[in-house]
């Protein structure tokens, strides 16, 4: 890779990468190897080491700028890609009252169910798909749906669930950043709480600044920043 023979202390990755990136480094962090995924490489002196700050950034935006608690939540988690790995393996060490993971692809759903049973065994989680007869039952009980595909990303996508199961006790959390998904917009319309994905991007930023330099990440700058970033996009 060129960041190997540069000056460059490291990088940031994105989708569709996390995956495909970690046969190239040289050392992935624990975490970041039982998630399945690296959104941070550290260019430490030639060496290329894949972490995962995606999780950490998704659970320090729910607790702060939601003013989430975690304990007794039901949690319902949209994809099992590379955010939803993050999402759920954070998620489910917390300790959340009940962990249920949905996603297109059967067996990836079912694969990362089975590694967080094996891993994390005091939290309940479950595989359900959106065919399954319990499905809008679940939803219906559940407090926290999260949104971890990038169903929502393009002008034109649809609302990545049925807008009747966005119940009045429901809180919504979309990972995406770049726009005000259908999934928000609907929630929002409801009434419902919402967070889009730009606090876990500003959080996975910070950990991935002070992976690099060693030093606390400026969180306001890198806020500011951003919200300049995106308003200049939508023009």
């Amino acid at each position: 890779m060129g960041l190997r023979a540069s000056n460059v202390v490291g990088a940031n990755v994105t989708i569709p990468y996390k995956e495909e990136v970690m046969k190239y480094l040289d050392e992935i962090t624990p975490e970041a190897k039982f998630i399945g995924a690296v959104n941070t490489i550290h260019n430490r002196e030639g060496k290329l080491i894949g972490y995962n700050t995606d999780g950490q950034g998704f659970i320090t935006s729910l607790l702060t700028d939601g003013k989430v608690k975690l304990e007794g939540q039901k949690v319902f988690l949209i994809g099992a890609g590379g955010a939803g790995k993050a999402v759920a393996v954070k998620l489910a060490e917390r300790g959340v009252e009940r962990l249920v993971i949905t996603d297109k692809i059967v067996e990836r759903a079912e694969t990362l169910v089975g590694k967080l049973r094996e891993n994390i065994p005091d939290c309940p989680v479950y595989a359900l798909f959106p065919d399954d007869k319990e499905f809008a039952k679940t939803l219906l009980g559940s407090t926290l749906l999260v949104n971890g595909t990038p169903v929502g990303m393009n002008e034109g996508d649809p609302c990545v669930v049925d807008p009747e199961y966005l119940h009045k006790d429901l809180f919504i959390y979309d990972v995406i950043y770049n726009r005000e998904t259908p999934l928000i917009e609907t929630a929002k319309k409801r009434g419902l709480k919402t967070l889009d994905g730009i606090g876990m991007l500003i959080h996975q930023g910070a950990a991935s600044f002070e992976i690099w330099t060693g030093q606390k990440a400026p969180i306001e700058v890198m806020k500011n920043k951003i919200l300049e970033e995106l308003s200049n996009a939508s023009r």
